[in-house]
């Protein structure tokens, strides 16, 4: 049986370095706030057809706490990022190249 030439002689497996994501590919904020506006449309739409029938339905409640908790933790990831850039000590480090 033929050795598999990607392993060194030892048998141990060799360990390459993994490659950085591209920035563009790293960054949180587009995602964060594509998520954010989603649930904001659609408490608007649930809203605006509660208001044309009977009332706001539990749909409307459950986008308006979703786009609450998108906006609550875009800020936290903003004041984290401030933070890490201004050096705090209980800061978050190695974002991904993202605090520097």
């Amino acid at each position: 049986m033929a050795e598999d030439s990607s392993e060194p002689p030892n048998g141990t497996p060799s360990m390459r370095p993994v490659p950085s994501l591209p920035r563009r590919l790293a960054e949180p904020t587009p995602v964060v706030l594509t998520g954010t506006l989603s649930w904001l449309i659609a408490a608007l739409v649930f809203g605006v057809l509660g208001w044309t029938d009977d009332g706001v339905s539990v749909h409307f409640w459950t986008c308006v706490v979703g786009t609450v908790l998108g906006l609550l933790g875009y800020g936290v990831f903003r004041w984290q990022r401030a933070a890490s850039r201004r050096g705090s000590r209980g800061a978050w480090r190695g974002l991904a190249g993202l605090d520097g």
